[in-house]
This record gives structure tokens, sequence and C-alpha cells, in this order.
């Protein structure tokens, strides 16, 4: 939709919405403890905890048996293998089922991690003429649905998995350094005849090769951060050109437009296919490193110890068992150096998803230096326009009478020029957009009905599309049936509990029968019309006419358009541009190029 009108330009953070890393995590942290899934999240995370912290007590008791086990093979002791052997098995046991059960919660956290996360954004999206404005305030708008759904899914999956890494590291870093601490308290180096002991030898040897390890890591890996954002935004445009092609298939078939739209398709996955290819030379860079470091590490621990034990201070046991806590403490060591690119791609999906939530909090925000159109509650039932004029960012349009009262009853079009901005004006009636000046007072009883130029039929069954938004039970079976023979759709009363797309299956000039006769079945007081009914045909547009005069003879009707019936609208209204009225600035919320939404209007 606006995917064109942004120049591709959406692969850049949010301006004014990026913020520092601390700030993003505590605005989580803030949707966290306001999420109905907490108390099951601190359930999952206790649970963890336990047995991450009995898997560590288990290593530290299997890397201890290595000792006796290898002492044995020295001495061929045939007994005490086996009993060492058994001993083993016991604790690989235990630590099976403590590894069944940590596959479990970390599933499980993956799934109410993301059940919390999606809730709070759609319900953040869904606030009444929220996920309006968003869709009109530039880049961060477009493609709420990757946001909602892969985004939220990916940083869902990478938290719980870096997250219960980084807590088994630090489990296991305080487990075992106190062991290699304790074993290679006795190491001495002999030189020239001395004995030099360096307390804790094989520990300060761990952090020092981790933590080199780590830098260059980071430094080589850093820039993965910036091109997954890139990849992700690329993703989401393929992937709306894709359903968009979809949805449209039909026209694009009947034009012979197959050529032209294989066109765009081919430059979206170009722009994905360039954003991989970055991520493959930046990943193959940083595999230097990490392989590099992971092939050097096989031997490291080793050439550690190995003076000592060349010397004779330790037994061949002894030496194996030091190998291992140097392992362990080097594993939870290097937990950075294992994880950068998925840490690079948490950090930029947690940037995506920060960045949407922010704009969604944001958007109700949207120049609030501006002058605003005022919609006032009214004693008594009339709808007035005083002084109204509608900013835009190409201009202003305004109601050419200063003051205007529409009474119960009336039969009111709203008219002017093509390109005025009626579509424009509709949205300031309803509340969607506020930006201009003046005051719009609305009628103290029933809320008006808008009906949108392009109707909207939900997914489900026919009785549920004609009694949206209320529940399909508010109206009988013989109401439903005499507003579709009366509206000319009679043949659909069999379909009436059949659930299809409708949206798919009826053409266009049924989709808006369906619209108008949903209208006349709730019976509204008030009913404002955007253009409508200038998309019907000539025996469609009298059938609904005839319907609105049954069943709305006592509501007042403004519809936006062109004069469309002389006999039926008794009252007209001028919509005029007024250069030197109020203009709106473009909008701040995203660096892309604004979507000029007075461009919507008519």
């Amino acid at each position: 939709m606006a995917d064109q009108a942004q120049g591709k330009s959406k692969t850049q953070p949010p301006a004014g919405i990026e913020e520092s890393l601390a700030r993003q995590l505590m605005m989580m942290w803030r949707a966290f403890m306001a999420s109905p899934v907490r108390y099951v999240l601190f359930g999952l995370m206790a649970g963890m905890i336990i047995v991450v912290t009995a898997t560590a007590y288990g290593q530290v008791l299997l890397v201890t048996w290595n000792r006796p086990f290898y002492d044995a093979l020295e001495r061929r002791d045939l007994h005490e293998f086996f009993h060492q052997l058994s001993v083993f098995a016991y604790i690989a046991v235990f630590l099976l089922l403590l590894n069944v059960a940590q596959t479990w919660l970390n599933q499980m956290l993956r799934l109410k991690l993301r059940e919390g996360l999606t809730l709070d954004l759609i319900t953040e999206w869904m606030r009444p003429r929220r996920a309006f404005r968003l869709a009109n305030a530039g880049a961060i708008g477009v493609n709420p649905d990757q946001r909602l759904h892969e985004d939220a899914r990916h940083l869902s999956e990478l938290s719980t998995d870096l997250g219960v890494g980084l807590f088994q590291a630090s489990v296991l870093l305080l487990s075992f350094i106190g062991v290699l601490w304790s074993l290679s308290g006795g190491f001495s180096f002999h030189v020239a005849g001395k004995a030099i002991t360096i307390p804790g030898y094989m520990v300060w040897a761990a952090i020092i090769y981790a933590g080199t390890g780590s830098w260059l890591s980071w430094l080589v890996g850093r820039p993965l951060i910036k091109l997954n954002g890139d990849r992700y935004a690329r993703e989401a445009d393929l992937r709306f050109s894709l359903m968009r092609v979809n949805e449209h298939i039909d026209a694009i078939s009947l034009a012979a437009g197959e050529a032209d739209e294989k066109r765009r398709l081919e430059f979206d996955l170009g722009s994905v296919l360039s954003a991989l290819r970055n991520i493959v030379v930046a990943t193959t860079r940083l595999t230097w490193v990490t392989a590099s470091y992971g092939w050097l590490t096989v031997i490291a621990p080793i050439i550690v110890a190995s003076p000592v034990y060349f010397h004779g201070d330790i037994s061949f046991g002894g030496l194996m068992m030091a190998v291992g806590a140097f392992n362990q403490v080097h594993a939870s060591l290097r937990w950075f150096i294992d994880n950068i690119s998925n840490i690079a791609d948490w950090r930029a999906t947690l940037l995506r998803v920060t960045a949407f939530r922010m704009g969604l909090l944001k958007t109700d925000d949207l120049h609030d230096m501006e002058k605003r159109i005022e919609l006032v509650p009214l004693d008594g039932e009339r709808m007035t326009f005083d002084g109204l004029e509608v900013a835009s960012p190409s201009g202003c349009t305004r109601l050419v009478d200063k003051h205007v009262e529409i009474l119960p009853g009336e039969r009111v079009l709203v008219t002017g020029d093509p390109g005025v901005g009626k579509t424009l004006f509709f949205r300031a009636v309803a509340g969607l957009w506020p930006w201009g000046n003046g005051r719009i007072g609305l009628p103290s009883g029933k809320p008006p009905i808008f009906v949108p130029r392009t109707p909207y039929l939900p997914p489900g069954t026919l009785r549920e599309v004609l009694c949206y938004p209320r529940s399909s039970e508010t109206f009988t079976q013989a109401d439903l049936t005499a507003i579709l023979v009366d509206s000319g759709l009679g043949r659909l009363i069999e379909s009436l509990d059949r659930t299809a797309r409708w949206d798919r299956e009826l053409v266009d000039s049924e989709q808006r029968l369906i619209s108008f006769a949903r209208l006349a079945l709730h019976k509204p007081d008030w009913v404002v019309i955007d253009e409508a009914l200038d998309m019907l045909e000539s025996d469609a547009r009298h059938r609904i006419f005839a319907l609105l005069e049954s069943y709305l003879a006592d509501a007042a009707i403004i519809n936006i358009g062109r004069g469309t019936n002389g006999h039926f609208f008794t009252r007209t209204l001028h919509l005029a541009r007024d250069p030197r009225g109020q203009t709106l600035r473009p909008f701040r919320v995203a660096p892309a190029q604004p979507v000029d939404m007075a461009a919507t209007g008519s």
C-alpha cells in the first residue's frame, strides 16, 4: 500500500524512536509486567533456574569423576574401572532427565513469551484509531504484520535461547571457577631451578583466552546488527509484494501485467538477496575468528596445564580433571563468542519490535504542536460544523459554509471538485483525522455509523458479516432474510451460516450492497457515507435509496461524494481548497519519505 510511496526506505530505524538498549529493555520489561501471562512466565523461569542449577551440579560431579576414572586407567585397575563406569551411568541418567526437562521448559518459555509479546503488540495496535494513524505515519507503519508476526516470534525465541544460555553459562562459571582455582592452586613453573607459583593460574589463563576471543568476535561481528535489521526490512517488502500480487491477481491477469509484476518482484527479491549476500560476507569474516578459536580450544587447556604435568606435579587423572574444569570455565566465558551472530540478530530484532511499539505509543502524539479540530458532544439530536478546516501535508480543505447545523431526518450531500479532499473530510468527521481547525458537534444519542468508500467484510459466516461488529445473535433469522431480499441479495439467504472469504466470493457491487444491508439492519440515527453510493450502478443505487427510505426514514444521512440523486438529498454543502489555510508539516515519526495522506482523498 504505502510501500512504493515510502521509496523502499524502511531499512533504517525510525527517527525519534530509536532508543538506547537500556531504554528498550525497560520498555519491554514494563510491557512484560503488565502481561496477563507474566505469572506463568515467572513459574517457568523458576523451574528453569532449578533445572539449570541442578545441571551445573551434575556437571561438577562429571568433571570430578574424571580423576578417579583416568587414574584407574593409568593404574590398569579393572575393578575400579567398572566401578567408575557405574558411577558415570548414574550421573548420565541424572543429566539426561535434566536435559529433557530443560528442553520442555525452554520450548514453553518461547511459547509463552511470544504469546505475551504478541498480545501486547496487538492490544496497542488495536486501540481505537491508532492502527489507522500508524498506517499513515510513515515507514514505521508499513508492514505491521511483519512486526506482529515474524519479528515478535523471532525475538521471543532468541530472547529465550540467549537468556537461558547466558544464565546457564553464568551458573557453570560460578560452579567451576572455584574447582579450577583449587586445582591450579599448586601449579608451579620451574625456571632455572626456581619454582614460580601463580595462584589460580588456569583461571587467569581461561579468562585471558576467552576475553581475547570475545573482543575479536565483537569487533568482527558487530556489523551483523545493522545487516540483520536491513535484511528483515527487505524481507517484509518482498512478503508484502507477494501478498499484493496474490490479492490482485485477477486484475493483473486481465491487464496482461504479469511481466511488469515479475519485474517488481524480481527487484524486491534482488534487494533481499543483496542483504543476504552482505550477511554471508560478514558471517564468513566472523567464522574466521570463531572457527580458529574453536580449533585452538581443543588443545589450549592441555597446553596450559602441560608444564605442570610434565614436571610431575599432577597425575594423568588430575590433568584430565583440570582440563575438564578449564573447558567448563572457558565454555562459560566464551558464551559471547559462540553467540555473537545470534546476539547481533537479537539486537536487530529487538530494535524493530521496540521501534514499532514505541511508534504505537507515540502515534497518538503525532503533530501534538499542531492545531486540532475540536470534537464536542452536543445537547440534543443535531450535528454541527463551525469554521471547519482540515489540514494535510498537501494543503487545506474547508467547508464553504462557516456554520452548518444538521437535524434528524435530513438528507445532506457534501460535494466538491475532484481532488478537493472529500475522503479527508470524511475521516475528520469520523475522528480519524484530528488536524485542522474549527469544531465538529456530534449528537448526544446513538453515535453515527460511518460507511467508507471500500466495504469491509470480515472473515466468518455471512450472518456474522451482516451483524458486524455486533454478535451474530443480535438479529433474528427473519431480520436477516428480509434485509437480504430488500437489498437484492435474496440468493444468499441459504448461505447465511456458510463460512467463506466473502470479499473474494462476492463481486464489488454485491459487497457494497452487503455493507448497505448491514447499515439498514443496524438502524442508526445518524449516517455518514464516503462516496460508497457513487460506486454503485444505477439500478443498485436506486435499490439502496429505497432501502434507506424504508429502514432509515428518520435517520440523518450525510453523503460525501457526487450528486447522485437530486430527489433523495434535499440539501447540498460544498468543500473547497483553501490556499491560505493550515498546512500540515510532514510526519517525523520515521525518516522515510512521508506519505501524502491527502492523496487518498478525492
